[in-house]
Parts: C-alpha cells; structure tokens; sequence
C-alpha cells in the first residue's frame, strides 16, 4: 500500500512540474533570433525557476500548454496616500498593465507595485531595477497566505491536542504523532541547552519547530510554495530568537560582552566590540542557514527537472527523473533538519544569555 502511494504521490509531483514547466516556457516573451534552440530553453528554465522562488499576488497551481494560469486570485491591497484594494485576477494586472486606482496608475513589475503614470512607465537606474516610487504593499500574497493557514492549523491541532489531555493521559487521534515530536524539542532542545529554566522558552520553541517543520514540508508541494525559502521569511524568525535572548539575558551574560571577568584589561576593549559583533551574528546565521538550505534544494530539483528538456534525449528523460526523485526524498529529511537546527540553535542562544556563572567555582 505504501508502495502504490508512494509511487502515485511521484507521478503526480512529476506531472505537475513537467506541465508547470511546459506551460510556462510556452508564456514567456518571443524568443531572440540569435538565440541557439539550447539556450532558449535554457533561458525559459532560468526564468521558470525564478519565477518559481519568487513571492506571488496570485496562487498559480499550474499553467497549461497555452501559458494559461489555473489557479485562484489574492487580495492585493497596498498603501499609496489611502488605502487600495482590489482582486489580483484585475485585467492585466499580473500580465503587467497599468492599473488605475483612486485617480493614481500603479503597475505590477516581478511581484513588485510600483507607481507610474498612464502610459506605465518605469525609469531604470541603469542596473534593471526601477526608481518609480513603491506604495506599501500590505497585499495577502501566495507566502502570507500560507503563512496564516499553517498559523491556524497549528492553532487548531495543538489547541485539540491540548483538550485531549484533560480527558486522559493516554495519547489519541493526532497526538499519538505530535507527543514523540513535542517530547522530543523538551528533551533534546530546550533541556540540554537551556537547563533548568527550560519551560519559560518551550512555547517558543514548540512554536518555531512545528512553523518551520510545517512550512518545509508544504515547500515539497509541487505548487511552488517557498515560504522558508523567502529571505524575509527567515529575517524574522532570526529576528524573534534574537528579541527573546536579548530580553531574557541575565547580568551575567552582559557582563561576559561588556566586562569579560578574568580576561586582562587591555584584551578586554579588545574582546568588546568581538563580543557585541557576535550578538549580531547569531541571528544573521540562523537567517542565512534556514533560508540558503531550502532555496538550495528548490533549484536543485527545478534545474533537474529543467535538464530533460535541455538536454533532450532518453538518457536525460531516464536519468534526470530518478535524480530528481532521490534530491526530493533528500529535501524531506532537509525540511525536518532544518526546523530540528533552528530550533536548537535558538535553545543553544538562549541558554547561553540565561545561564548563571559561578565565577568563584569555575576560578
């Protein structure tokens, strides 16, 4: 039984990108004459990939043969002297055309709004990157959408599991599989690291381990959803360990930055700016780790799927699929070590600004 599913759930995430991936090579603008017939398509495939990482005003399941997207349409709402709201399915919004709204013209230009005037144009700083003015962009995304239908299935599932103990000790339904994980961040995250003073942090913990095990695993979906893959994304998460071990540091951890005991006083201005460098560091590298890892393993699996028609053979049509399978079987461990190292590096940070020093003993 878990064969057949096994290779039905393949078939189906196969299928999905070589239509998605077709469907979008037959979008893209007319092709350039000097161009070789290896490089278009090596273009397209850069382009889909692109595309595929990039952040979204509208859910695209899939895209048929004719470049048509299927999929449903998002609130896009942004604020340029008032608030804007419209649909993103708006004629010719996500096709680029100008759209007038409230007396001003606003275009849409790779998943950015910008303001133009009625003709739609962008002046270019010489680089490729428009200097029109940007409205702030507060619009329900493919990524904020997501992002909240994990928050509310997290709500409901542990809001449940929570109930299920008052009734009995014994675990049931969905329990049965979330109590190893949620005994698993107490007993080899948040006590090893933290110590003691483990359970005012294991909400936080629980909370990023599940968010970013949950989110990784939706990524594997063939539907384009990168959410951990999204620099911001991971920005803020760091930014969330960071407030959390800054704010419940103790004196002692101050003091080991400002006024390290034990050091001579000339290495001390020395180790200072080191040690104010490294409370920045920490969180920059729990952003950089989370956010390199998946995106990695998301253009791995587009460019592979991308060489079949690259390289156009039944070599690449044999082999290329079998890669694609064995890097796609390697992401699903990646979506649950990278919550697991998040999460442990976060516990690791915070145990080290609660620790207590006994300066008399260690001396």
């Amino acid at each position: 039984m878990l064969k057949k599913f096994a290779v039905l759930f393949y078939s189906i995430f196969m299928l999905s990108l070589v239509s998605a991936q077709h469907g979008e090579a037959t979008a893209v603008a007319a092709p350039e004459k000097e161009l070789s017939e290896k490089d278009k398509v090596t273009k397209e495939n850069k382009e889909f990939i692109d595309h595929h990482l990039l952040d979204a005003h509208d859910f695209t399941l899939m895209v048929d043969k004719e470049g048509h997207h299927i999929g449903f349409p998002l609130p896009v709402i942004f604020y340029d002297n008032g608030i804007h709201s419209f649909m993103s399915n708006r004629e010719g919004f996500m096709h680029g055309d100008v759209i007038e709204s409230n007396g001003s013209y606003y275009k849409l230009h790779h998943e950015k709004i910008y303001k133009t005037d009625a003709a739609g144009t962008l002046t270019d700083d010489g680089h490729g990157h428009p200097t029109n003015k940007k409205p702030l962009d507060l619009s329900i995304t493919k990524s904020v959408l997501i992002i909240l239908i994990v928050a509310i299935f997290m709500l409901v599932l542990f809001t449940g599991m929570a109930r299920s103990y008052k009734k009995s000790v014994v675990p049931t339904g969905a329990t049965r599989f979330l109590e190893p994980l949620v005994i698993f961040v107490r007993d080899e995250i948040a006590l090893p690291n933290i110590g003691h003073k483990y359970k005012r942090f294991m909400g936080y913990l629980l909370t990023v381990f599940f968010f970013i095990l949950f989110l990784n695993v939706l990524g594997l979906m063939p539907f384009g959803i990168n959410v951990t893959g999204n620099i911001t994304m991971t920005f803020f998460l760091a930014i969330f360990t960071y407030l959390i071990t800054t704010f419940s540091a103790n004196k002692d951890y101050w003091k080991h930055i400002f006024w390290m005991p034990g050091v001579p006083v000339p290495m001390k201005f020395i180790m200072l700016p080191i040690e104010l460098l490294g409370t920045i560091t920490k969180p920059f590298a729990l952003m950089i780790r989370l956010f390199a890892n998946m995106t990695a393993g998301h253009i791995v699996v587009m460019t592979l799927i991308g060489s079949i028609y690259i390289f156009n053979n039944w070599i690449a049509g044999v082999a290329f699929p079998f890669l694609t399978l064995v890097i796609y079987l390697l992401e699903v461990l990646v979506a649950f070590l990278q919550a697991y190292i998040f999460t442990m590096l976060s516990a690791l940070f915070i145990g080290m600004a609660v620790e207590d020093h006994d300066h008399e003993h260690a001396h």
